[in-house]
């Protein structure tokens, strides 16, 4: 059986200790980002959200994190220019325009930045149920994709 770091070695390294997750308007896929790894990663892994803009809460994020034991209810969209925080070892942008963001705020700064592609759920059509499930979607998407980056795997049974 591996060990906790002949496991993070494996995927490339060390486990970041201080994460921003970056989307367009801070409204929907970086919060869940953000509250998926605080979820994982409980007191092990400091982690923020912002976007390239502002964005209003959205219902649709709260029922499909409410699903898995997330609460985001209290979420206010932040920017990057309002974070009160630096120092970042990883920033994870989610969207074109937060990934072009990124890398010019930090041209100076040793921290590494990593886009993933992720669909915009707000996009899809239908009835509730049909974008429910593009929230859910995205919201698994994003629970393998971290789990996959930082190795998280489950507490051995017995």
């Amino acid at each position: 059986m591996r060990t906790a770091l002949e496991r993070l070695t494996s995927v490339g390294g060390v486990r970041p200790g201080a994460i921003l997750f970056a989307c367009s308007m801070n409204a929907v896929r970086s919060p869940m980002a953000a509250c998926i790894t605080r979820k994982l990663f409980p007191q092990q892994i400091y982690v923020r959200s912002c976007g390239a803009r502002s964005g209003a809460p959205d219902p649709f994020v709260d029922a499909v994190m409410q699903e898995i034991g997330c609460d985001l209810s209290s979420h206010r969209a932040k920017t990057f220019e309002e974070l009160d925080e630096s120092g970042f070892d990883l920033i994870i942008t989610l969207a074109p325009e937060a990934h072009h963001k990124a890398l010019e705020l930090t041209r100076t700064e040793a921290v590494e930045v990593e886009y993933w592609p992720t669909p915009d759920p707000t996009l899809a059509t239908g009835s509730r149920d049909q974008i429910l499930e593009s929230y859910r979607s995205v919201r698994d998407l994003l629970m393998e994709r971290i789990k996959k980056r930082l190795a998280w795997s489950p507490a051995p049974s017995g």
